[in-house]
């Protein structure tokens, strides 16, 4: 029996009456979680839109998470990043960090902003992981600088699905599979192509794939792992452009370096909410 893993580490159900299924874990995870398997280490300021999330609950539980910086006043990430597992709680505060490049050092590049106003997805739906995307607005605004840039979204007019495109997967997540294995403490990257819909959806049957998701190939070992949750999914276009096409969500199977699918919420269809949830401005 597969056993899907969400990237993220306690979640709950938000706005759902939904019964949480016990196949489904978030890259939280409930346990210690990690980091890119089988990827490399990023250079400084190769990924300026990378953000290291810590979100903090009233129970005192304090958890790590990835996102990306949207404008100098939001960041974007997944729902499970913001609602504490399997219980109704949501998070009070947190503190995103921008420039990292070593997350256990105060490096000059590094930003440390507060934020205590967010959103969810009112559909986030831990027992399907459906609408896992949510918006974070920052006490004050980011510095944009060499390691510091907001993330490029498809346009509203992009009906891509990007599959067949080589795709880069980059967090901090743990980086094996050992039990009991940290965080990284540097961002690391790999990339593989992108899958369709169906073959995504073969793979990791009975798992109900649905347009709102979008699948990277595992191949080679290549993916997501615990406290990647997320992170951002780019491609980079004929003319160097680099744009966001997923935010990481969730791998199936109890290891992350079995060659599963990586699955993330596709941003294209979460344009709209994304767009009224912030102050980004969308291409036509």
């Amino acid at each position: 029996m597969k056993v899907l893993l969400v990237f993220i580490g306690t979640l709950a159900l938000f706005g759902s009456a939904s019964v949480e299924n016990p196949k489904l874990r978030s890259t939280w995870n409930s346990g210690p979680a990690g980091r890119i398997v089988n990827g490399a280490e990023a250079q400084p300021g190769q990924f300026p839109y990378q953000v290291v999330l810590h979100s903090y609950f009233k129970n005192g539980y304090r958890e790590l998470c990835g996102g990306s910086l949207l404008t100098a006043n939001y960041v974007l990430t997944v729902a499970h990043c913001l609602v504490y597992m399997f219980v109704e709680d949501v998070a009070t505060h947190g503190t995103v960090f921008l420039g990292v490049h070593n997350r256990q050092m105060e490096e000059p590049s590094q930003q440390r902003i507060e934020y205590g106003l967010f959103n969810v997805h009112p559909g986030w739906n831990l027992s399907v992981i459906q609408f896992d995307v949510g918006t974070i607005q920052l006490a004050t605004p980011a510095v944009f600088n060499e390691y510091v840039q907001p993330i490029e979204l498809p346009a509203m007019s992009d009906r891509r699905t990007f599959a067949g495109m080589r795709a880069t997967l980059s967090g901090f997540g743990r980086t094996d599979d050992v039990p009991g294995s940290p965080a990284s403490d540097v961002p690391m990257f790999t990339n593989n192509p992108v899958l369709t819909n169906a073959n995504c959806r073969a793979q990791l049957e009975p798992f109900s794939i649905q347009p709102q998701h979008i699948c990277l190939s595992g191949a080679g070992g290549r993916g997501a792992c615990h406290w990647d949750s997320g992170g951002p999914l780019t491609v980079q276009e004929d003319d160097g452009q680099i744009i966001q096409i997923g935010i990481t969500s969730f791998v199936l199977g109890g290891m992350c370096s079995t060659e599963i699918p990586t699955g993330f919420a596709r941003i294209s269809f979460f344009l709209d909410w994304i767009a009224e949830h912030s102050d980004v401005v969308l291409r036509e």
